[in-house]
């Protein structure tokens, strides 16, 4: 009797919640940023959100809760309900570089559920021309090596995508260079245009009018292919360092054992959205690449940049305080 009841209530869970999938959604969703409105997460989540909600027919809500890179929101998620109605656009930081450097509340590689990636995008190499004199990624190399103590470059923070861009360049190119972290890409700009630090890791996001205007010099983008928001700038892979890449990606994550039918609707609409010519052509001109992806493949790409990062951190010796 005991087992009949037991297989009955299994049953009826099963068919309650396969027709909960099927129904999905029935409310607004929820889409937390990890980040102030105005970065580049924010831009493609304001992109793309209202292309999804009309594929989905329910409103997406855009919620931002900054604090500590992304990690506060990424850690609501990891402990929110697996009903599809709370989700987020994440990135790099979050899933692959803080869990190497924080004592985080959650495990990127087991208390998410990937939907797939949204966006990439990569950092640029620029150098304040009245501080530095070089207009080529080699003659920034060559100053490096004469710099005694290593030449100094800005990021927007501490394990940011721009500190560790400038690791493995470091690394790669086997120069010194010193990380000075700056609390956001504002302060960051504004010394280097001050004169404080010569050059900069920056988003395309931020530098991008100042590249155009002439006030910085771009030496080259850490993507692997050129940006078509700056085609005229090469990458760094293809002045003499194949191989090297340092992406930034932003990608959509639900809590973890959210039901995979709920996964594919969400997953479904959001490819929809980033091969729409009009989405494509506002995020590129915002150097960000339109990335669709299956939620198998974006666990996989996760899992492959959480240990290329991991290894990056560890051998810099990069901690939360530097």
């Amino acid at each position: 009797m005991i087992l009949r009841l037991i297989c009955f209530n299994l049953l009826w869970s099963l068919a309650f919640n396969s027709y909960a999938d099927e129904t999905y959604p029935k409310k607004p969703i929820r889409l937390y940023v990890g980040f102030s409105p105005g970065g580049g997460t924010d831009i493609a989540a304001r992109v793309i959100a209202p292309f999804v909600s009309k594929e989905l027919g329910q409103p997406v809500i855009i919620e931002n809760k900054p604090g500590v890179g992304g990690n506060i929101a990424t850690d609501i998620i990891s402990k929110s309900p697996p009903d599809g109605y709370v989700i987020m656009l994440s990135s790099v930081g979050p899933l692959a570089y803080s869990p190497h450097i924080y004592k985080l509340g959650y495990d990127p590689l087991k208390d998410v559920t990937p939907i797939g990636l949204g966006v990439t995008s990569g950092n640029v190499l620029i150098v304040n021309p009245k501080v530095i004199k070089a207009k080529t990624l080699a003659e920034y190399v060559s100053v490096a090596e004469k710099t005694s103590g290593g030449l100094a470059y800005g990021t927007s923070g501490s394990g940011s995508g721009g500190h560790l861009s400038g690791e493995l360049f470091a690394a790669t190119a086997k120069i010194k260079l010193t990380h000075i972290a700056y609390r956001g890409g504002g302060p960051a700009i504004n010394d280097l245009l001050g004169g404080t630090v010569p050059s900069l890791f920056a988003t395309i996001i931020t530098a991008k009018q100042l590249i155009e205007s002439g006030q910085v010099d771009a030496l080259a983008v850490t993507s692997r292919n050129r940006s078509k928001a700056l085609p005229n700038v090469p990458s760094i892979s293809e002045l003499g360092y194949p191989g090297y890449e340092a992406a930034n990606w932003y990608a959509f994550i639900a809590p973890p054992k959210t039901p995979s039918m709920i996964i594919n609707k969400l997953n479904i609409a959001i490819n929809k959205a980033l091969v729409d010519p009009q989405i494509r052509e506002k995020l590129l001109m915002q150097g960000l690449e339109p990335t669709p992806s299956t939620p198998e493949e974006m666990a996989v790409y996760m899992r492959k940049e959480y240990n290329l990062w991991g290894g990056v951190i560890s051998k810099a010796g990069i901690k939360a305080d530097n």
